[in-house]
């Protein structure tokens, strides 16, 4: 009797001191509950005290405020917030590359207009009648330049060449002492006017300016579109970047981050610095492969931007248009009598007016030589506008590597110790991941297949590269247009393929179980945690058999 009235007494004494001892860590959740709605959610089904986790897909399943509903939305908001952030400092980039782009246009405009105004004001007493017979053509030509540096598909070589013989050509034709006398009845004056330009472009009747202006000008004009395209096309590659939607994977990882300690509790711990590395690292995997040809653009756009305070400076080029016009007309005036000498022999007969000499013709209309020199208040606007952009560019040199730290600034601890590790507050064991997509194989916190690039991340590190070729060529002076680049994409060892028969091995890895081995994410909530009670009445059991035998 005895035995077995102690049998009964242990068979109801356990379950209640299990009751008892479960009850008493059903912690309240009053602190998730006024987390979850400070956030906007509503409390409907928000538990006021902890329940089992093993519903839980991504926090770890041990006791939890949170329900499968609320672990849903918090990765939603996850979502919402870190794709916020990134679109808005790609917007600040945006902003600061809109800005430059908007102040360096409106300066080279403002040069380009001013040195046509000049030209207007002083050819009229410097160059007489010739600037009537070709203000036309100067016009054009000033507005040849507008659209070819806003980017119409307008070759400069030709633009200069068709300046330089439509001048010759109409002087030629204005040139009082030159008419046709000739000693065969076919022959025209088109043909005489033609073999005209041939000798005068054979003795260089322009001098030396056509060859002065061309180079400066070329190289000014071209690293000049070359500039202001590139800060635009910066800006959209930071805008199309900042828009890619992150992955479900990385989604996951940053909820599990910023949220789970909320639903275990520990709401008021902070991620562990290194932590917040390793998630943005693998969540920005592919951003981050933008920063070397990010890095090499802006350097570029830099030292293009200080060959414009070089010398010649900018103003200097654009306002040498004008010297460098009256230099070849005048050359042209002073030659004009070995001219008409050597188109007699080799063109036909030219008869020369009697009424006037061409000396007192040359005296009458002397074509004035301008001179150009940059005033002390254009080089200082010209170099603040150099000072400036240059260091805006420098600030956002290593944007790709600056979002990453910038990310985890305000969201992370200072420290590694005694901080939300993913799992509890704990230290954080992993070491922290290169940058990049290759360097993910062994990030702990996201899974990455690295064979896997995104291909519009790659579509913009070609645009990078491509607007880098032509800035360099421009420096060079030379015109670089780039048709289709699709086949370069794939390079020696990018480990791209774009053949859709490729197929590739993935590589993926596990998120945390190298670090936490004795941390088990799928246990079974409240029936493992009151599995010792149950093992006490078991042991009971055992006890009192063994004692029968």
């Amino acid at each position: 009797m005895d035995v077995t009235a102690t049998v009964l007494l242990l068979s109801l004494a356990v379950p209640v001191l299990c009751a008892d001892g479960g009850g008493s860590k059903a912690r309240s959740c009053a602190d998730v509950r006024q987390f979850y709605s400070g956030k906007g959610f509503t409390l409907h089904g928000v538990p006021q005290s902890e329940i089992s986790g093993e519903h839980l897909r991504v926090c770890p399943q041990g006791y939890t405020c949170c329900t499968s509903a609320m672990e849903a939305t918090l990765v939603a908001l996850s979502r919402r917030e870190l794709e916020g952030v990134i679109r808005e400092a790609g917007r600040s980039v945006q902003a600061t590359l809109n800005a430059q782009y908007r102040s360096f246009d409106t300066y080279f405009l403002e040069l380009l207009d001013g040195s046509e105004r000049w030209m207007e004001a002083e050819f009229v007493s410097a160059v007489g009648g010739a600037y009537e017979r070709n203000a036309g053509v100067l016009r054009e030509f000033y507005t040849d330049l507008r659209r070819f540096y806003r980017g119409s598909p307008l070759s400069l070589e030709e633009v200069l060449e068709r300046l330089w013989s439509s001048l010759l050509e109409r002087q030629l034709k204005a040139t009082a002492n030159i008419t046709v006398a000739t000693t065969t009845p076919t022959t025209s004056s088109d043909d005489f006017l033609d073999c005209s330009l041939k000798e005068a472009e054979l003795m260089q009747l322009q001098g030396h300016a056509p060859h002065n202006l061309h180079a400066p000008l070329l190289r000014t004009l071209l690293s000049a579109r070359a500039f202001a395209q590139a800060l635009t096309t910066a800006g959209e590659v930071v805008r199309k970047v900042s828009q890619v939607p992150l992955s479900d994977v990385c989604v996951d990882a940053v909820m599990k981050m910023m949220y789970c300690g909320q639903c275990h509790g520990v709401g008021s711990l902070k991620p562990c610095g290194n932590y917040c590395s390793n998630v943005m690292r693998g969540c920005l995997a592919n951003q981050a492969d933008l920063q070397p040809e990010w890095k090499t653009l802006i350097a570029t756009l830099v030292q293009v931007a200080s060959s414009f305070g070089g010398r010649p400076s900018l103003d200097e080029v654009l306002f040498s248009i004008p010297v460098r016009i009256s230099e070849a007309l005048r050359h042209l005036q002073d030659n004009m009598d070995t001219f008409t000498h050597k188109v007699r022999q080799a063109c036909g007969m030219v008869s020369v007016e009697p009424t006037e000499s061409s000396e007192s013709v040359r005296r009458k209309r002397a074509v004035t030589v301008l001179h150009y020199k940059s005033s002390p208040s254009a080089a200082v606007r010209l170099e603040v506008q150099v000072s400036d952009v240059s260091n805006k560019l420098k600030e956002m040199q290593n944007f790709w590597l600056h979002l990453l730290v910038t990310l985890c600034k305000s969201r992370s601890s200072t420290t590694n110790d005694h901080c939300w590790n993913g799992m509890s507050k704990a230290k954080y064991l992993p070491e922290v991941t290169g940058s990049g997509l290759a360097n993910q194989i062994n990030n702990p916190e996201v899974e990455v297949d690295i064979t896997k690039p995104d291909m519009s991340m790659r579509q913009q590190i070609m645009t990078l590269k491509v607007t880098t070729s032509r800035l360099l060529a421009a420096l060079s002076g030379h015109d670089l247009d780039f048709q289709d680049n699709s086949d370069e994409v794939s390079g020696s060892g990018s480990g791209l393929c774009l053949d859709q028969s490729c197929t590739h091995s993935r590589v993926f890895v596990s998120k945390g179980s190298t670090y936490y081995p004795t941390e088990n994410k799928k246990a079974k909530g409240t029936a493992n945690q009151s599995l010792p009670c149950y093992a006490l009445l078991l042991l009971s059991l055992a006890s009192l058999l063994l004692r029968r035998d």
